[in-house]
């Protein structure tokens, strides 16, 4: 029984995956789109991962404004939530994502990645950053 994070773009989803155990978060995989509202495969590739590794829980970045406001993305990853949900039927949770994107470009670059090749990575390890803050949530 596994969680999934997702770090929702408007061209990409980061998708991160707990252990069995709900333990560790590990990277998994960049979701690509074409287009912004384009979101069938998006959405049936999640489906997909879900059913192949017995996620029972969502865990989707919810990114808020510095000033703590909703802005256009937040709110669009609220429709993206709540789609998820009525899709899949299992609990979605908004976790604030505010600085994952920042973090994990900042971690790359200290293990030196070239930033031409961070793109491939960065959108997983951000929402590795979503899952992990979320399980610790639920440890405390």
């Amino acid at each position: 029984m596994r969680i999934i994070g997702l770090d929702v773009g408007t061209k990409t989803v980061g998708v991160a995956l707990s252990d069995p155990l709900g333990i560790t978060a590990q990277p998994f995989e960049t979701i690509t789109r074409k287009e912004n509202n384009k979101l069938r495969r998006t959405y049936a590739r999640i489906e997909q991962i879900i059913s192949e590794y017995d996620v029972t829980e969502i865990v989707v970045g919810y990114p808020k404004n510095m000033d703590d406001t909703i802005g256009e993305r937040a709110k669009a990853c609220e429709e993206f939530a709540a789609a998820l949900e009525r899709r899949t039927g299992l609990p979605v949770t908004l976790w604030d994502e505010r600085l994952t994107t920042v973090e994990a470009d900042e971690v790359l670059e200290e293990c030196g990645m070239r930033r031409e090749n961070r793109k491939t990575v960065i959108d997983q390890l951000a929402a590795v950053f979503i899952l992990r803050g979320y399980m610790e949530s639920k440890q405390k």
